[in-house]
């Protein structure tokens, strides 16, 4: 067994395994392989020490008649599953050319727990097609060259290959898939348990972690460490769902081998799935996909908002089809605990949650239901290039149903949301891996954490009420002032009206329709006709005084108008003229003009209309709000809080520049042409 210490030399390792699977093989397939086998090769070196001792019990065991034996042999293995199989990698070795049917009897001597994970790898197939192609004993002998027993690998290391594997064989995976930086993972926990570092200390705590969108389980295994470094007696119960079977197997096997519940760990879709339904925690954390869409979950997810409201998960609102970001956090909320304590939640999004949608949209009115019942308490900006497979900028949302209202336990949050601009708290990697270009280290993450729990405002902190947030979205209407001639042009305009084209329409067949089409031509002349007699140079102002005179022509040209020809040709008639006189409804009130109409955003703590005075009626003095249309919308422009002006360079001195580039292109183009 070779002895690997540095990190990045055992990942290299297993990746040198993973590449003599090139041609059966396509790169992207490197996984089925290489992920199943490094957990087998994990479980092997777990229950390497008492595979002997397990082995002569079960014997003993089966002579008893015992049914349940997992018990009594997991005491014995020191782990939450056993192995009853006379092989281990090292004598599937000795037996090469029996080696498929034996690595079959290896996994299948799993107990139940254990053997479900390779199960969910749909190992089986590789199998044959690794006896198939002479791969399969090359691969177990070089795995069996690693040690992966957790006193050689940590399970925090573990989890890292495990993710860095995944990472080179799913390079072009969506954004924020899979797994999230370690470095980002710990500030979110410090965060989460920065209100409770002094409840978290007492003796025999019992406490749980959930993460909907659980990965590998990094975000699980960094949460429970860090409770057990602040309370080495506390009890940390782990729970999660995983949409992706490898990821899944992965997370499970790193519960089975850490002494927790694997079965807390559900495959699943959490939206249309929900393994842990009607369970609250007490801590939640996660990093849902960025901007993927939930089209595939829409008929369940619409059903239970339509049917259940508040009493379902998604009662604030359904955002667009395009990101279901807020879905998730909308999952989280609904299993907060409703007692004394409460919960708290980190959960990572890109920019879009903060700002997409309009007042009365479902983002909007999501985001406004968690601000108005004071659950969210604050969010960090962080740097960019942190994250494998995406750029962008991210963000992390803390959100609580318990602020804090106590000064004798910290700073007073209720009612108010804190923000901190963490974009500059970074150093560059030596190396790249993937997207991520930069990273936070320790000092930094205590930094971040230090600023937040101050809960003072400084250059990276501000705190604003909750109610700055908000906003009525106004509606503000001009009147209608339309002009009405009867020109040859303007009578022409006649024939793109809908109702007097239906006149010469009909849904008869055969020789009535014909002529119904045929008597509404007609109509349509006699309309024409009775237009023409007017006189085209009288041009009026004010629409009531011009009805009554096309209503008095046609009553003498014996043509009775309906209510929609009516409307027709005053519309065909018709052009905007700010000097007209307003067009008024049947009450004497004005009527709007929709090309007129805008829309203005007042601040929740202001009166609209003393901000209708102030800022819409000095510029159009004749207009007013609609108020049937005012909407209440949230947003969070996090960057505008934190923007900072920078004066533009001197026109001269970019002259200047300008001037010495054309200088400097045109001595190379002079030695590229040979001058």
């Amino acid at each position: 067994m070779i002895n690997l210490i540095n990190f990045q030399d055992k990942i290299n390792f297993i990746w040198s395994i993973a590449e003599l699977l090139r041609g059966p093989y396509k790169k992207e397939q490197y996984g089925d392989v290489v992920l199943p086998m490094a957990v087998l090769r994990r479980f092997d070196c777990v229950l390497a020490a008492t595979k002997e001792e397990v082995l002569k019990k079960y014997e003993t065991l089966k002579k008893s008649g015992l049914q349940n034996v997992d018990p009594v042999l997991n005491r014995i293995s020191n782990q939450e599953f056993n192995n009853t199989s006379k092989y281990d990698f090292e004598k599937l070795l000795a037996e090469p050319d029996n080696i498929s049917n034996n690595l079959r009897n290896y996994i299948n001597g799993f107990s139940k727990n254990a053997r479900e994970i390779i199960e969910y790898f749909d190992f089986d197939k590789q199998i044959t097609k690794l006896n198939d192609n002479d791969l399969l004993y090359l691969v177990i002998s070089e795995f069996n060259k690693i040690d992966l027993h957790p006193d050689a690998v940590s399970n925090t290391e573990m989890g890292y290959i495990f993710e860095e594997l995944i990472r080179r064989f799913s390079e072009h995976g969506e954004a924020g898939d899979h797994y999230t930086p370690r470095e980002v993972i710990r500030l979110m926990v410090n965060i989460l348990l920065n209100e409770d570092n002094e409840e978290l200390t007492q003796p025999g705590l019992v406490t749980t972690v959930y993460d909907c969108c659980a990965g590998t389980g990094g975000m699980l295994s960094v949460t429970e460490q860090h409770l057990k470094e602040l309370n080495p007696g506390i009890q940390v119960e782990l729970f999660g769902q995983e949409i992706n079977p490898q990821s899944f197997s992965i997370c499970k096997s790193d519960m089975l081998i850490k002494g927790q519940n694997a079965d807390n760990i559900i495959l699943g879709d959490s939206f249309t799935e929900d393994g842990h339904r009607g369970t609250t925690f007490r801590y939640m954390l996660t990093n849902p996909p960025f901007g993927v869409e939930w089209k595939k979950a829409e008929k369940f997810i619409r059903e239970e908002y339509e049917k259940d409201g508040f009493d379902g998960r998604f009662g604030a609102g359904l955002p667009r089809i395009s990101d279901g970001s807020l879905l998730f956090l909308q999952h989280l909320i609904s299993k907060m605990r409703q007692d004394e304590k409460g919960s708290r939640i980190a959960i990572i999004f890109n920019g879009s949650p903060l700002f997409t949608g309009d007042a009365g949209s479902g983002e909007s009115e999501i985001r406004r239901w968690i601000i108005e019942n004071d659950m969210l308490e604050g969010i960090i900006a962080l740097p960019d290039q942190l994250f494998y497979n995406t750029g962008i900028s991210t963000y992390i949302w803390i959100v609580t149903n318990r602020k804090n209202n106590d000064l004798m336990k910290g700073p007073v949050r209720t009612g108010k949301i804190q923000l901190v601009n963490a974009v500059d708290f970074y150093q560059k990697m030596r190396k790249s891996l993937g997207n991520k270009r930069n990273e936070i280290n320790e000092e930094q993450i205590k930094e971040i954490t230090r600023i937040y729990g101050d809960f003072k405002e400084n250059e990276y902190c501000k705190i604003f009420d909750n109610e700055d947030f908000g906003y009525q979205k106004i509606v503000v209407e001009r009147p209608l002032r339309l002009n009405f001639q009867v020109t040859e042009e303007r009578i022409n305009n006649l024939y793109n009206e809908t109702a007097f084209k239906k006149l010469a329409e009909s849904r008869k067949k055969g020789q009535a329709g014909l002529q119904e089409i045929e008597e509404g031509k007609k109509t349509q002349r006699q309309i024409i006709d009775t237009l023409q007699t007017m006189d085209a140079n009288v041009l009026y102002k004010n629409r009531d005084t011009f009805t009554k005179v096309l209503k008095k022509t046609f009553k003498v040209a014996d043509i009775n108008l309906n209510s929609p020809l009516l409307k027709a040709i005053l519309s065909a008639l018709s052009e905007k003229d700010e000097t007209a006189d307003i067009c008024v409804d049947n009450k004497g009130n004005p009527e709007p003009d929709s090309d007129l109409r805008d829309t203005e955003n007042v601040p929740l703590k202001e009166d609209i209309h003393e901000y209708f005075e102030r800022e819409v009626k000095p510029h159009v003095p004749d207009a007013w709000i609609d108020e049937s249309k005012t909407k209440v919308g949230y947003e969070i422009p996090f960057t505008r809080h934190f923007y900072k002006y920078e004066p533009l360079r001197p026109s001269e001195e970019i002259a200047k520049e300008i001037k010495e580039l054309e200088e400097s292109i045109q001595t190379r183009l002079k030695k590229v042409m040979g001058e």
